[in-house]
């Protein structure tokens, strides 16, 4: 029994075999004639001597070309009826030239990245070596120049680039939205990138960079940027926010109305606010707009149906409600669609267009995951420049190219300036792309030094840098992490009604957290007084009164004009300066039975 295969189908012991690779290879024949379906796959685990057979769905898998005696399946013959259209991809599968493998059947294979290295022992060839990476990642140039982290962070970044997402942007209506003004195609481009016609859809620029320190304003990570060409629509992006309202009913028979509301509803904005809106209490379209703007005039019925008014009589007070801009956004209206709801009730969308020009602290990147935020905004007459006149668009540090191991940056930066002076799209697909040696040529045969390196004259002095700086066209991508949407700051503002505490987050203009550890720096620093004007009074101050008896919490009654204890009613009362948070906790505990006192030091001398 010990000498026979465990044979498994979808993970459940289905039997025995006498011998598992001779079933497993029969198994591959018939998948191959086409007499199962090439949906299983088969892994024969040698080192347990287990059999495993995979039918179940969702399953990652990849095709291979067979390889038989140490020749291709694909012959020149085939790939001739291929190329002409006679044979198409599933007739290659059904006459076994390629087949799908899973990841556990891939254990068993020995895979050929070419041709030209296939020996008796391989099982199979790869249709084309940059197929081993992903989508994203097979969209990079020169991948294999780069460390594997650095692969990982461009793929995500590519993600956060802002480009032409759709091409009928200005008929949707996104929450939000990012349109590059003047998108470009990369100069250097893989087979992938044009396999899926990603220049329809392109998401960057080609940049003149110099590898150069510039006074210190390009450290750890940040780049300079020539204000020259930002002012040219250097990484320029607009941005389409989409506002949104509804007319909603309610139960008793109330209901939203979208006007203009007059000063006779509570909440009223005043006039200023509502200068923009039309006489059905929508914005006019391409009007200006900043923070807190009426875009869309909305009256509500009040929150209880019963309000009594001061005469005494029970009126119906609208509320106002209407849908504002949100806090530090201005741009114009750029349009209005009136339609109806799912629900069957007006709705109104407003669309607002924004422009975001990079400014310090925006964020750039190159396919490499080479990224960092604008540190310095130069003007381009003190920029450095070439005997050319060619001024870099960006500035890249030269202590980012070493530790981070991205030769494959400093080779794209080499194939852009070949491709600029050519004038053709160079090839930048791995393991078969353009290499060092074709860049070198196109460089000398146009005058240039064939590694790329240029003599460069500062623009303030004009004397000429004493040293080479490496310059190149590289494909640099702007992000969707824009300093104008993260800046935060406050000084006062609105307050949590349980805690008292300042709100949390930007957009409900809360406050910053001083947890923990940032107390721990001050008390290390020595200045422990800090810690209580951020804990204390820039937080939930509040003044409560104790009873110098019980310890329990007192209270001022307003009609006698006179303050007392709630538990002994002594009136041997002191005003004490705690944190809010403090006594809700003392009240949290009175919920549980326990009855908390507070002892007043004698120095407290502020008694009523």
């Amino acid at each position: 029994m010990e000498d026979r295969t465990i044979v498994y189908l979808d993970g459940k012991l289905i039997g025995f075999h006498k011998d598992g690779k001779a079933l497993a290879q029969r198994i591959r024949e018939k998948r191959r004639i086409n007499e199962i379906p090439y949906e299983i796959n088969v892994y024969y685990k040698e080192k347990t001597n287990e059999l495993f057979i995979n039918t179940s769905r969702g399953r990652a898998r990849r095709p291979y070309i067979v390889v038989e005696n140490g020749k291709s399946r694909l012959t020149p013959e085939i790939y001739e009826k291929l190329r002409k259209g006679k044979l198409r991809w599933s007739h290659l599968i059904k006459m076994g030239v390629i087949e799908y493998l899973d990841a556990e059947e891939e254990e068993n294979i020995y895979v050929a990245k070419s041709e030209e290295e296939l020996t008796e022992e391989h099982t199979h060839l790869e249709i084309d070596p940059s197929t081993i990476f992903g989508i994203v990642a097979g969209v990079l140039p020169y991948p294999e120049y780069n460390s594997s982290p650095r692969i990982t962070m461009a793929s995500s970044m590519a993600k956060q680039s802002l480009g032409l997402y759709a091409s009928n942007f200005n008929m949707r209506y996104d929450t939000r939205a990012y349109v590059m003004y003047y998108p470009q195609r990369p100069a250097v481009e893989t087979d992938v990138y044009k396999t899926l016609e990603l220049w329809k859809r392109p998401a960057g620029q080609n940049f003149v960079v110099a590898v150069m320190s510039y006074k210190g304003w390009n450290m750890s990570d940040a780049v300079v940027i020539n204000k020259g060409a930002i002012d040219r629509g250097l990484g320029r992006v607009m941005m389409l926010r989409t506002y949104e309202t509804e007319e909603v009913k309610y139960p008793g028979g109330q209901k939203d109305i979208i006007e203009l509301p007059n000063p006779s509803v509570q909440g009223y904005r005043g006039e200023e606010a509502y200068r923009n809106l039309d006489e059905d209490g929508v914005v006019i379209p391409e009007s200006e707009v900043k923070e807190h703007d009426v875009l869309i005039g909305k009256t509500s019925p009040p929150r209880f149906l019963d309000e009594v008014s001061i005469f005494g009589a029970i009126e119906e007070k609208k509320r106002e409600s209407s849908v504002v801009v949100k806090g530090g956004e201005k741009g114009k209206v750029d349009s209005v669609v009136l339609c109806e709801a799912p629900s069957g009730n007006r709705l109104i969308k407003v669309r607002l267009r924004l422009q975001k020009i990079p400014e310090i602290g925006d964020k750039f990147a190159s396919r490499h995951g080479q990224k960092g935020v604008i540190g310095l905004i130069v003007p381009q007459e003190d920029m450095p420049f070439t005997k050319d006149g060619i001024v870099p668009d960006l500035i890249l540090n030269p202590h980012a190219i070493p530790s981070r191991m991205t030769a494959g940056h400093l080779l794209e930066m080499l194939g852009g300036k070949a491709s600029c002076l050519e004038g053709k799209i160079m090839d930048g697909t791995a393991f078969s792309g353009n290499v060092e040696e074709d860049y070198k040529k196109i460089l000398e045969s146009y005058g240039f030094e064939e590694y790329g390196e240029e003599e460069l004259y500062d623009g303030i002095t004009g004397k000429k840098i004493k040293v080479k700086i490496y310059v190149g066209v590289i494909y640099y991508q702007r992000l969707h992490h824009l300093v104008s949407n993260k800046i935060h700051a406050r000084s006062r503002g609105p307050v949590q009604l349980l805690t008292a505490q300042p709100t949390e987050g930007r957009a409900r203009e809360g406050g910053l957290r001083f947890g923990e550890m940032e107390r721990d720096t001050l008390i290390g620093f020595g200045v422990s007084m800090i810690i209580k004007d951020r804990l204390l009074d820039q937080s939930d101050k509040s003044s409560q009164l104790v009873c110098k008896d019980c310890g329990s919490i007192a209270y001022k009654d307003h009609i006698k004009n006179q303050v007392s204890c709630p538990v002994c009613k002594s009136t041997n009362i002191v005003e004490i300066e705690i944190s809010y948070a403090f006594k809700l906790l003392l009240d949290e505990i009175k919920a549980m039975g326990i009855f908390p006192r507070l002892i007043v030091d004698k120095k407290v001398n502020m008694e009523w």
